[in-house]
């Protein structure tokens, strides 16, 4: 749904929330170059728990990523809120992230929820399918989904991904960790799913952060998480999935 402008102004965003106009200003010259300025989307943020990610919660590295979305977020949804997704072997948890609310919540979430398990990405997909499906609307999702490894369940993933592409959803998967790790070979895989042998769109997009995924500035994540994007809203609006 294209509209004149962002779903909230900058100066609301100074007023409830000046420590992402940073964020929201980076994020809305992104969304001009991709021709996304006054899109209208939904925005998740799915978190990996497993243990693995523990040195990432605890250094700031989640609870920024939380912000720069947040920050996107805030051009695409006038609600000014972002769903999240804690998951690992199983979902952990799922809140709301806000302009009111953001400052810190991502690590006191995180510390409340006690064991970090095993990488289940079907079972935070799923989370986030109840999630839409229960807004009861058909404004399309920009599922922002952050790991560190391959999932425990690689089948139950892919099956996920090519059910969900009957569906106005994207997933943008961004990976922590060392890029030459060949756990990441199947992210890559998702992203490369055949269409529409597999899928009637390519309904995922991937890229990776690094080890120190802080060290990659707003201009280049906001790049990277909204190029695919277009592409698939194009095609997802052709297939009659995104009306």
């Amino acid at each position: 749904m294209r509209a004149s402008s962002s779903a909230l102004s900058l100066v609301k965003v100074q007023q409830a929330a000046p420590g992402l106009v940073d964020h929201f200003q980076q994020a809305g010259v992104s969304l001009e170059k991709n021709a996304l300025l006054g899109e209208r989307a939904c925005v998740y943020l799915v978190l990996d728990r497993s243990g693995s990610m523990r040195p990432y919660y605890k250094d700031g590295t989640v609870q920024h990523l939380a912000e720069q979305v947040l920050g996107l977020s805030a051009h695409l949804d006038d609600d000014g809120s972002v769903p999240v997704v804690f998951f690992s072997t199983d979902v952990d948890a799922t809140a709301e992230l806000d302009l009111h609310n953001y400052p810190g919540r991502i690590q006191a979430l995180h510390e409340g929820l006690g064991h970090m398990g095993r990488t289940n990405y079907h079972w935070a997909m799923d989370a986030v399918l109840d999630h839409y499906l229960a807004r009861g609307d058909r404004l399309p999702a920009l599922v922002v989904f952050q790991t560190d490894g391959g999932p425990s369940s690689r089948a139950a993933a892919e099956r996920f991904v090519c059910k969900a592409a009957h569906l106005p959803l994207f997933w943008q998967f961004i990976a922590f960790g060392d890029p030459d790790d060949n756990e990441f070979a199947f992210l890559r895989k998702l992203d490369d799913l055949a269409v529409p042998g597999r899928r009637p769109v390519d309904n995922a997009g991937f890229f990776h952060a690094g080890k120190d995924p802080r060290a990659v500035g707003d201009a280049v994540l906001y790049d990277r998480l909204l190029g695919e994007y277009p592409r698939w809203l194009d095609a997802a609006r052709a297939a009659g999935i995104v009306v």
